[in-house]
């Protein structure tokens, strides 16, 4: 099947990606049962086992993972000798963050100025309406092996499919993983995610009385934990927002596409005659250095707060470590940093939360030449390489377990989709162009694969 054929049968396909799409929004799927019914990820699961059952996937089947999630599996072999493919999805989505936040309902597929809203949309099931309609369009014209893994757990980070892939490598064994959890640089602009950023979290705890002291008898001497914790914060930025933990070098360069400042204002909502932070460019800032983030503090709220010098404050403190880091020492220099610049001998703890490595996916090879001529020939442009400030720790672990795999990611998630927050959208189009390339990459990498032997 030729290129124009494959474009017009995606094109064709777009009414029922639409209606796919609208089905799967409506399911509530959040996995978290202190919020949401069970029953609302079931159904989406079942929803997926009837649909690529009607692709012709053999033992497509849910199996329920380690965290109570339910992972989708199945496959449609293709020819004997040919290579395998497997294309990730995650089925589970974040809570609304506000339903009196959004401009149409959460759960209703809703057109507004030329794009589609609703929770899940963009993440990740506007990707899943890719997969089905990239092989609806092949009509069981498959060069290869062809595997699916839907995750029913991804916006909780709780690891269900993580551990599911280690005890199950043969179910999931492929030559080539496509991670449809991304997007492109821009609406228009193809790209392709190579790196990821890992993670370093500590709580950091500081104590420097027994008791709450009146601020007017005691404060002046009182050595007052908050203010400790505040200067100890301080520390891990200098005044231009370069992150300056001791050890850790900051001075990174991206060498791909770059970032422009105006762009990444505006997909950041950043407010006018505000600065951007860091010395590098956002490139540089955002995907190739370290970035330390305050997430949480514990300290009294301002409504109900007394005039008193605070014993005790604590913060949560998340640590973005980019490719060539290790994580533990980075946690470790973190951790030797705050040390060693709290004030007045005050007392502090540490709890250190979640560590996850930074990925590097494959930027060479056939499965990454197909895709990238395939991305190339859907939007009619150069495909970008960029990076991810996020953490997919499931990457590593696919990596780790299938050392010899090509594994990209892509997707339909560019910035203005605004995926984790209100009025979450996807752009009809990039749905249609991710799809289009898909099937290409699904027609043409079997023979580049035999050609380079």
């Amino acid at each position: 099947m030729d290129d124009a054929t494959l474009r017009e049968r995606v094109r064709e396909l777009m009414p029922r990606a639409k209606s796919d799409l609208a089905e799967m929004v409506a399911f509530r799927s959040v996995h978290d049962p202190k919020q949401f019914p069970p029953e609302e990820c079931d159904g989406i699961v079942e929803w997926l086992l009837g649909a690529f059952g009607e692709l012709g996937f053999d033992d497509v089947a849910a199996h329920v993972t380690s965290d109570g999630s339910k992972a989708v599996t199945g496959q449609i072999p293709g020819p004997e000798g040919a290579p395998t493919v497997l294309l990730y999805f995650h089925h589970d989505v974040q809570p609304p963050l506000g339903e009196d936040e959004w401009d149409s309902p959460v759960w209703e597929l809703t057109e507004r100025d030329g794009r589609w809203y609703g929770r899940g949309a963009a993440d990740c099931k506007g990707n899943i309406a890719v997969h089905l309609t990239a092989l609806r369009a092949l009509a069981g014209d498959l060069g290869v092996t062809v595997k699916i893994v839907g995750e029913g757990s991804e916006e909780q980070g709780t690891g269900g499919l993580e551990h599911f892939v280690v005890e199950n490598p043969e179910l999931l064994r492929a030559d080539a993983i496509l991670i449809a959890d991304s997007g492109n640089f821009a609406v228009g602009k193809p790209s392709l995610t190579t790196t990821l950023r890992g993670i370093a979290n500590v709580d950091v705890t500081v104590e420097t009385m027994g008791s709450a002291m009146h601020s007017g008898m005691f404060g002046g001497a009182a050595p007052d934990a908050l203010a400790a914790l505040i200067h100890m914060l301080a520390s891990l930025r200098d005044e231009d927002g370069n992150t300056t933990i001791a050890g850790l070098d900051a001075d990174q360069k991206w060498p791909g596409v770059q970032y422009p400042p105006e762009q990444f204002r505006s997909d950041a909502t950043v407010l006018d005659g505000v600065d951007l932070a860091g010395s590098g460019t956002v490139s540089d800032m955002v995907w190739a250095r370290p970035a330390v983030t305050v997430l949480g503090i514990d300290c009294p709220p301002v409504v109900g707060s007394s005039a008193a010098v605070q014993p005790r404050a604590r913060a949560r403190i998340n640590l973005r470590v980019p490719p060539g880091m290790d994580p533990t020492q980075a946690q470790d220099a973190l951790i030797a940093h705050l040390e060693s610049v709290a004030p007045w001998n005050a007392r502090v703890s540490f709890e250190r939360e979640a560590v996850g490595s930074p990925f590097v996916g494959s930027t060479s090879g056939p499965a990454y030449e197909t895709l990238t001529d395939a991305l190339s020939t859907a939007y009619g442009t150069e495909v970008a390489i960029q990076g991810q400030g996020g953490s997919i720790p499931l990457c590593n672990v696919l990596q780790e377990t299938f050392p010899d795999a090509e594994i990209m990611l892509f997707g339909v998630e560019e910035p203005q989709c605004l995926i984790h927050a209100p009025n979450e959208s996807v752009a009809p189009g990039e749905i249609e162009r991710i799809a289009l390339a898909e099937a290409i990459f699904l027609r043409d990498y079997a023979a580049l694969a035999a050609r380079k032997g």
